[in-house]
């Protein structure tokens, strides 16, 4: 019970631990961003797609529950100063690996609500030039 009160207290000093997070991590911050535009891609938001962004905050960055509503609320009152290009720039000096992560979290929320939107495929194909990621790197061997 005390442990529940502290930690909701020094959540309200300190804020959501997830958002902090994203704001203390200018790469994570550029990656969530990409990501949630390609849920935009198409003009909506479906739920498929949102269920697929919260598996990857949960599974990849450890980001749960109700800090990613926080992390989306973040993206949105920050996103718009950062450009696509100023985002995938933040990635160019990653190792190839983390470059295709990314990638491959851009195309899991582009398939989640299994149509793929002519939108969703030129922003996926332009972020994988500007990544330097062959698309043919983004099916994962299954050996």
């Amino acid at each position: 019970m005390l442990d529940s009160v502290l930690a909701r207290v020094r959540m309200m000093i300190e804020g959501d631990p997830g958002v902090r997070k994203v704001a203390d991590d200018p790469v994570l911050s550029a990656e969530l961003l990409l990501l949630f535009r390609m849920i935009l891609a198409d003009g909506k938001v479906d739920d498929n797609e949102m269920a697929t962004f919260r598996r990857i905050c949960r599974d990849a960055f450890g980001i749960e529950g109700e800090s990613i509503d926080g992390v989306v609320d973040y993206l949105n009152d920050f996103g718009y100063e950062t450009s696509g290009t100023q985002a995938v720039d933040l990635f160019r000096g990653l190792d190839l690996d983390r470059r295709k992560t990314l990638a491959r979290h851009m195309a899991a929320i582009a398939k989640a609500d299994t149509q793929l939107a002519e939108q969703e495929i030129r922003l996926l194909k332009r972020t994988l030039e500007l990544l330097g990621v062959d698309p043919n790197d983004l099916v994962q061997s299954k050996t």
